[in-house]
């Protein structure tokens, strides 16, 4: 059995963690005032929700909200901002930001916890591909308010000054897996399964029998394609195909694809970016889509939050993103894991009886 590390409150513990936590400090109010500077309000979502959000593969935390007749109701701690930000879009807000602390089930590696810092941004009426540039800002920002000339992470190194590299997903799986994506997917954005599993099979990627088109795409960019972006300058990876982008509109002209992108650094995901989809009814039959996919897999299913829904319709044409902010602090103090760059970790399950 592996031994426990020892507890972040030992005083020698605490002494070797202390200078990457307040590195986390000043990385955060130099973030902070990058956004004040441009007029973004910074908001605070409730982390109590309806619904912890209906994508697949994400696990909410539930608990109970007992009203004042004692009577119970089902609530979750939110996985993001996002239902709640885009409400205040609707309400009128133009540019905010929102420091959160999210929590996901079923997630605890060394680039994933059970609860931790996600900084979500919005622009009401700006295409997202402004959003790249402010990837591009707040990396530089991030690495001299913590006193670095490169992010660091596993042996890999990134130049946070160096204008990130923008590639499609089309010339990714082209160029790392010698895999041609757009054959797979049909112009109204249906996917042909055993044309990309007999791609990935001849790539060398191992499947499973009951493995769908987005199960090989995920396991082909993750297997393949992620450990390879970052590499001395940031990746842009861009036009995921629109059946993996749950709440990204569709490229105009394209619409195989969607307004969509994540940012790289030295192989890790730091933040996932939309073109927002406004069209409730083709949202809820997403979320519907994708709720049924999670019964499938996992035998359970969210509610799908009915005031989003409403609120999406009166949204305006907005641009948003999600970014890591302690996986960004882990690339900016060279952390080997996420707890390295967490004040108070929580603390793992203990083995056998209590």
């Amino acid at each position: 059995m592996r031994q426990a590390p020892p507890p972040f409150w030992r005083p020698d513990v605490h002494a070797d963690r202390r200078p990457a936590l307040l590195a986390r400090g000043r990385v955060r109010a130099a973030l902070r005032r990058w956004f004040e500077a441009r007029d973004f309000v910074e908001v605070e979502g409730a982390i109590l929700q309806r619904s912890p959000g209906n994508e697949t593969h994400l696990h909410g935390f539930a608990t109970t909200l007992v009203d004042d007749a004692g009577v119970d109701h089902p609530y979750y701690l939110h996985t993001s901002p996002e239902f709640a930000a885009k409400k205040l879009l609707a309400a009128g807000e133009r540019r905010i930001f929102d420091f959160a602390r999210v929590f996901r089930n079923r997630e605890r590696t060394a680039l994933h916890h059970p609860e931790f810092t996600m900084l979500e941004w919005y622009r009401v009426g700006e295409p997202y591909s402004v959003l790249m540039e402010d990837c591009a800002a707040l990396l530089a920002e991030a690495a001299r308010a913590a006193g670095v000339a490169v992010l660091r992470w596993r042996g890999h190194e990134v130049d946070p000054f160096a204008e990130p590299e923008r590639l499609t997903l089309a010339e990714a799986f082209a160029h790392h897996a010698g895999i041609d994506l757009m054959a797979t997917i049909a112009p109204d954005g249906t996917t042909d399964r055993d044309g990309l599993a007999a791609a990935a099979r001849g790539a060398g990627i191992r499947l499973a029998q009951d493995d769908s088109w987005s199960d090989i795409f995920s396991r082909v960019l993750s297997e393949t394609i992620e450990p390879m972006l970052g590499r001395g300058r940031a990746t842009i990876l861009c036009e995921y195909p629109v059946s993996e982008a749950a709440l990204a509109r569709p490229k105009p002209g394209d619409p195989r694809v969607a307004e969509r992108f994540e940012l790289y650094a030295c192989g890790v995901e730091l933040a996932n970016a939309f073109g927002e989809l406004t069209d409730a009814a083709e949202q809820r039959r997403r979320f519907e889509a994708d709720m049924d996919e999670k019964q499938r897999i996992y035998g359970e299913r969210y509610p799908i939050d009915e005031d989003f829904l409403a609120a999406l319709a009166t949204m305006p044409e907005s641009a948003g993103i999600a970014l890591g902010f302690d996986r960004l602090v882990m690339l900016c103090t060279g952390a080997r894991r996420i707890d390295d760059v967490l004040w108070t970790p929580v603390a793992a399950p203990q083995d056998g009886p209590r």
